[in-house]
């Protein structure tokens, strides 16, 4: 008889963890599938992923350039730091290259992640930076410039009809092959959609991009889903003033919104004002997971929005893990005004040296804090700074 109860137990965790399983393959996951799916998850933690000898998602992942030594070295200071996830972006024109290799070093990726208890968010698509993205060995960091190498994906491919069955096939394998596969928490369909792409690069943006993207990312969600992943699908909102009302989003927004199994969003912006897009996404009763904040001089930062995430047991990956050669500590207006003379008074993004030295002790201190804490509380260490017991007014 026991026997049998833990078959039934095992058969019903199972459902859970694995609601498409149950279900048309073509359907969102309901709101209570998504809990029960994230009630199973360690709150969400962690940073957007590049390693420091890489300038984009093409050096990281390139057979000449993955660096598996370097991502576990890096993997182990995160784990140090208390996370538990990293947002990490694929490129179709990898797959296109060599989709073996290319699925062959994903595996290795995850080997390293699983070690040492991180469960990716992969991104398939991306529309910020250069729209032309080049295969092959890529060009050097601008000096003092924010991200002066990432590419998008599949940047101006996305205006060429022809190209979709190729974007089809792409997603399809890679999220297929990794359908049922334990060690990656969701995937982030595409980041930013309808960025206008951001940099010295407007000459060569598509033109009627959010056209393009509009027709394209409902297709991306259902090509997606058609692998009956059990893990969620999502795709971030990053702009716009209002995202709990359905009649004020955008073509993109309302598509994000409405196929997202988890909802996502971005904020770089004070406490307050995260602590209200917390409360217009609530509207929509699914768990929320920040896939990007945290930019130190615009008053993002991990003193002042995590504490507030945790509590509302939203989960949180902030841009930046290790500074390298995206040079991500620069502020975005590096691209008007390169820092070459001195480098910023303040990091802008970015928690770690290339050496594993946090740049704020701190920080790493919140960040373990919260994720030993469990969910939704908030230790009084990590919410104000715990004076020294030989600290005395004067």
């Amino acid at each position: 008889m026991k026997y049998a109860l833990l078959a039934v137990a095992m058969g019903l965790a199972a459902t859970f963890a694995a609601p498409s399983h149950a279900r048309d393959a073509s359907q969102r996951w309901t709101p209570a599938e998504a809990k029960a799916w994230y009630a199973k998850q360690q709150w969400p933690l962690g940073s957007n992923y590049l390693p420091a000898n890489a300038i984009n998602q093409l050096e990281m992942w390139q057979a000449d350039t993955f660096d598996p030594a370097r991502i576990d070295q890096e993997f182990g200071w995160a784990q140090q730091a208390g996370m538990t996830t990293m947002r990490v972006f694929l490129h179709d024109l990898l797959w296109q290259q060599d989709a073996a290799g290319f699925k062959k070093r994903i595996d290795s990726f995850l080997t390293i992640a699983n070690k040492h208890g991180i469960k990716p968010i992969f991104v398939l698509f991306d529309s910020c930076w250069d729209p032309e993205p080049k295969l092959g060995p890529q060009h050097p960091p601008i000096p003092g410039v924010h991200n002066s190498g990432w590419v998008q994906s599949p940047g101006v491919a996305m205006t060429d009809p022809s190209q979709y069955p190729r974007l089809e096939q792409y997603v399809k394998d890679i999220v297929g092959s990794f359908a049922k596969d334990q060690r990656i928490l969701a995937w982030d369909v595409w980041n930013e959609p309808d960025n206008p792409g951001g940099g010295n690069y407007d000459a060569r943006e598509p033109k009627d991009k959010e056209g393009h993207v509009a027709k394209l990312l409902p297709q991306v969600f259902a090509w997606a889903r058609s692998a009956a992943p059990v893990q969620p699908l999502t795709s971030g909102v990053w702009h716009h003033d209002d995202w709990s009302d359905p009649a004020k989003l955008n073509a993109v927004e309302r598509t994000q919104i409405e196929q997202s199994d988890v909802i996502s969003f971005h904020d770089y912006s004070w406490p307050e004002t995260f602590a209200g897009r917390v409360k217009q996404l609530q509207t929509y009763g699914r768990p929320l997971i920040c896939t990007e904040y945290m930019a130190r001089g615009n008053g993002s930062t991990i003193d002042g929005i995590l504490p507030i995430a945790k509590k509302a047991d939203v989960g949180m990956v902030n841009w930046g893990f290790v500074v390298g050669k995206s040079q991500t500590n620069m502020p975005w207006d590096s691209w008007q005004r390169p820092y070459t003379m001195a480098p910023p008074t303040l990091w802008f993004h970015d928690l770690f040296h290339a050496d594993g030295k946090p740049y704020r002790q701190r920080e790493i201190d919140i960040l373990r804090s919260l994720s030993h804490a469990p969910r939704g509380v908030v230790p009084a260490d990590a919410l104000s700074y715990p004076l020294s017991a030989g600290a005395t007014s004067r």
